[in-house]
């Protein structure tokens, strides 16, 4: 049965190609959305706090403060809706999960920036 699924899933599913990012990156999504007849490009900023999946089922978090109210979305890799997306900073993180980042305010919550 899995056989099958991944079968269906390579076959018949579109693959996008975006650029390699990682947990700590700081990125921009722009994606589509429909208001009745109408579509628009929208973009959400932020930091990327977890990558989960692989595949066609692969998701990544992202998260923004807005004001002072912390934002996370969570966003198929293989979304339809999705248009593009840009890494904006490199950041350099310990963890592949950053589930701390979201008890931090202020200047701890700063994420240093990976040399190249």
């Amino acid at each position: 049965m899995e056989a099958l699924v991944k079968y269906v899933q390579d076959e018949f599913v579109t693959k996008k190609e975006f650029p390699k990012f990682g947990a700590g990156d700081t990125i921009t999504v722009y994606y589509e959305i429909r208001e009745g007849e109408k579509k628009r490009t929208q973009f959400f900023r932020g930091v990327v706090i977890q990558l989960r999946g692989t595949g066609t089922t692969q998701t990544f978090t992202i998260r923004k403060m807005s004001g002072t109210v912390g934002v996370e979305r969570i966003f198929p890799m293989n979304l339809p809706a999705l248009q593009k997306i840009e890494i904006n900073k490199k950041g350099s993180v310990r963890r592949k999960r950053i589930y701390y980042f979201r008890g931090l305010t202020g200047k701890k919550a700063r994420i240093r920036e990976k040399r190249q």
